[in-house]
């Protein structure tokens, strides 16, 4: 009989359910989770954020010398040291430009396809303004990119567009002597006015006294500005939380609490500390702190159990109980009865010590928090904090692959259908990571096109590349939906055809780069793949009047006329009835009468179906749409036209 380690409950995990039902009420709760997180994070290049962050934004110095640049030359590099907000003033920059009529968007940064070039003159439109981040480029991809600067330019000022490129700061000595004319360093902005300048623009009040005091002082003079945000957001959540009677002193007292470092507090408690179980007490309580002690202390055994510590030898009434034990940690119970440290952010600290400087067991700190996450059957917003921590930590540490593993884990067959919102989540805290959010885009990309990835991960996928990713890289969410719409099955793939449908519903851009992968997918044999695609999700009169988005049409309904009537027909029927508006009837009629040219026995079948279209109507409408397209299939063949009645 095994004997369990230290003290010992039951009933903290739940059961497992792996059923169809069960499994899509919890993607439907992935969505919601990181649909909700991602109104958290404004960093994306939509307009919406941008106009956040522009009533917000307070200009570094340089800026203005950036501006001139990027008027004069299209294009301008955006250098400076880490935190400065150079990512920040580069969108600000190009939001500036917002009267150059086309859209803002951030150029992918992963080879999607083969042969994708890194810098694609495809993705310039006219009057674009386009984002390239290489702040956390290597020393390989940045020199690639400069390679191919020279003709993605002469491309932007044939469409008249505009470039900001954010440089990777450590690798100025790479950057090549023709585009230093291009390159602008930014200074640190004033944190006081950006702290400031947020403030004022949530509604809150106070004093130029009350931001004087020499703990704010201190923070504001090392944070980075991702952090200065931060504690703008804690102390508008400590305005929309406390009572009325606290003001602003007790907001910013309060949120000054979280920017605290316990790292050196930690590290001298550790190492003061002898016993291995306390210590499996103190990181168990740090990655699942506010939770209720059972949790705590299942999570501590796991990891003693994990590590092989020996257990206890001494009667189970010998040993402390587990008030006595969290006491020895300095850790109490709050007023819910959940488990916290006395100190404030001690937690954090405890995390980043265990992951700083116990580097040899992150593997079964991977393990261990699997486990935890597996059995315990915790609160939805307790396991979304676990969590966020071990990927706060996971990404600190440069373990990206851990993520990666366990959303492959959660997601493997057999696993509880609870565990898809924090597959979900972890990848989507890995996407929105500044340094490893490419290796996550390039994950999820090989996971897209793979045939041996499961059904339930494409779930996940659909889910993080629709909430998460589209946010911040729309052009390269619409690649992986796409992907995953043409290789899911039932359920995944409508979901996946949804998500490309709400993608590209309100960006003509991206609509038309959709229709254009329809056209190519085709002509490269894709063709199973993508009619049923073509034929649910392109508009017929949507941006008809462009020659390209005619031309794309045009070559997708050619390989669709190929099928079997059966399959076309209704969405024939569909275009028919949208070209009886008379304003798009020509060009409508035009495209099916291009797409079966070359054939006279498919534009007999398509006559076939129109007439039977007609018919079932019995209008004038009707009967004018069929006579029209008689006339261009008969022009499409060379055959002089006359109406023919239905």
């Amino acid at each position: 009989m095994k004997e369990e380690i230290g003290s010992y409950f039951q009933h903290v995990y739940g059961p497992v359910h792996t059923g169809e039902g069960n499994q899509y009420i919890y993607v439907q709760q992935a969505a919601s989770l990181l649909r909700e997180q991602a109104r958290d994070r404004r960093r994306a290049v939509s307009e919406e954020d941008r106009e956040y962050l522009a009533a917000r934004f307070v200009a570094p110095a340089g800026l203005q010398h950036a501006r001139a640049r990027l008027s004069g030359s299209r294009t301008v590099l955006i250098g400076g040291l880490p935190g400065n907000g150079r990512r920040t003033a580069a969108l600000m920059l190009l939001h500036d430009l917002s009267e150059t009529g086309g859209t803002l968007h951030e150029l992918p940064d992963t080879t999607d396809d083969t042969g994708s070039p890194l810098l694609d003159t495809g993705d310039i439109g006219d009057g674009d303004r386009l984002l390239l981040d290489l702040s956390e480029a290597d020393e390989s991809r940045f020199v690639a990119v400069q390679n191919t600067l020279s003709d993605f330019r002469s491309a932007l000022i044939t469409r008249e567009a505009h470039l900001a490129v954010v440089l990777p700061h450590r690798l100025g000595y790479l950057l090549r002597d023709d585009l230093k004319r291009l390159a602008v360093e930014i200074g640190r902005p004033s944190a006081r006015r950006v702290l400031t300048a947020r403030l004022r623009r949530d509604g809150i009040n106070f004093t130029p006294d009350e931001l004087e005091g020499a703990g704010l002082s201190t923070f504001l003079t090392q944070a980075p500005m991702r952090d200065v945000a931060g504690l703008a957001d804690r102390i508008r959540q400590q305005r929309n939380t406390s009572t009325a009677d606290r003001g602003f002193p007790h907001w910013l007292a309060d949120a000054l609490l979280h920017q605290q470092n316990q790292s050196a507090r930690v590290a001298t408690d550790l190492a003061a500390e002898p016993s291995g179980r306390r210590k499996a007490l103190l990181l168990s309580l740090a990655m699942f702190h506010g939770t209720a002690p059972a949790v705590v202390l299942y999570a501590a055994n796991s990891l003693l159990g994990l590590l092989s510590h020996p257990p206890d030898p001494a009667p189970r009434l010998d040993r402390a109980d587990l008030y006595a034990e969290l006491s020895a940690i300095k850790a109490e119970t709050g007023p819910d009865g959940n488990a916290i440290f006395s100190v404030p952010e001690y937690d954090r600290g405890v995390r980043e010590h265990f992951w700083t400087y116990l580097p040899d067991i992150r593997r079964q700190l991977r393990d261990w928090f699997k486990a935890c996450l597996t059995e315990l059957a915790l609160p939805d917003e307790d396991r979304t904090r676990a969590v966020r921590r071990f990927a706060e930590q996971s990404l600190r540490t440069d373990r990206p692959q851990d993520l990666v593993w366990l959303a492959d884990q959660w997601t493997s067959k057999g696993a509880a259908a609870r565990l898809i919102p924090d597959a979900a989540q972890v990848l989507a805290c890995g996407l929105e990571d500044d340094r490893h959010g490419r290796f996550f885009r390039q994950q999820i990309y090989e996971w897209a096109v793979s045939t041996e990835t499961s059904g339930r991960l494409r779930e996940v996928l659909v889910v993080v590349c629709a909430e998460t990713m589209s946010g911040s890289h729309p052009d390269q969410a619409l690649v992986r939906l796409h992907h995953l719409a043409r290789r899911s099955e039932g359920r995944g793939e409508a979901t996946a055809r949804e998500a490309l449908r709400k993608l590209t519903a309100a960006d003509d851009r991206l609509y038309r780069s959709l229709l254009d992968r329809f056209a190519a997918g085709i002509a490269r044999g894709r063709g199973a793949q993508d009619r049923a695609l073509f034929l649910e999700l392109v508009d017929p009169v949507r941006l008809i009047g462009f020659r390209s988005v005619r031309e794309a049409q045009a070559s997708c309904w050619s390989d669709v006329l190929g099928q079997k009537d059966e399959f076309w027909g209704p969405s024939l029927a569909a275009w028919l009835t949208a070209a009886e508006d008379v304003r798009h009837r020509d060009l409508v009629l035009r495209v099916l009468s291009t797409a079966c040219a070359t054939d006279v026995q498919v534009s007999g079948r398509v006559y076939r179906v129109a007439l039977g279209w007609a018919r079932a109507g019995e209008s004038t409408d009707r009967l004018h749409t069929l006579n029209h397209l008689l006339r261009h299939l008969d022009a499409a063949q060379g055959i002089e036209s006359y109406d023919r009645a239905a």
